[in-house]
């Protein structure tokens, strides 16, 4: 089993009142790393998986620690947790070597676009993803 490493940037502008990055902008984060990992890592060349689009159904989040900004990237792992017919979970966590951030998870639809509908997930797309699986966490205590 394998997991996604995204290195994400903090931005100045990421910072709520109070001095830490703010709850929504997490969300972002997490799109990043999803991204990075559906579109940029999606197998073979010219191969048209993931890239008629997807559609969040659900994001399920547990705010851990404050992040404050620091210049150092943030550490996003991501790994599949479920793989259904026309959808799939995806859990993370956002961190550093020892501190965990953020826990969270997100139900994506493959969608078409023409369409306007849901899809079913290929083959070769499930083949993918299956080598990003893992249904429990490393961390201690964690649940995605």
């Amino acid at each position: 089993m394998a997991r996604h490493i995204y290195r994400c940037p903090l931005r100045w502008s990421d910072m709520d009142a109070f001095g830490h990055v703010n709850n929504v902008v997490f969300l972002r984060y997490l799109e990043e790393a999803r991204i990075d990992f559906m579109f940029r890592l999606a197998p073979g060349d010219g191969s048209p998986s993931f890239s008629g689009g997807s559609v969040v159904a659900r994001h399920e989040i547990d705010y851990v620690r404050p992040l404050v900004h620091r210049h150092e990237p943030v550490t996003i792992e991501s790994w599949v947790t479920k793989i259904g017919a026309a959808s799939l979970t995806i859990a993370y966590e956002i961190k550093d070597p020892d501190q965990v951030y953020v826990r969270a998870s997100t139900v994506v639809v493959p969608f078409d676009l023409e369409a306007q509908r849901p899809r079913r997930i290929t083959a070769e797309e499930r083949e993918f993803l299956q080598e990003y699986v893992d249904d429990g966490m490393r961390s201690e205590g964690a649940a995605a």
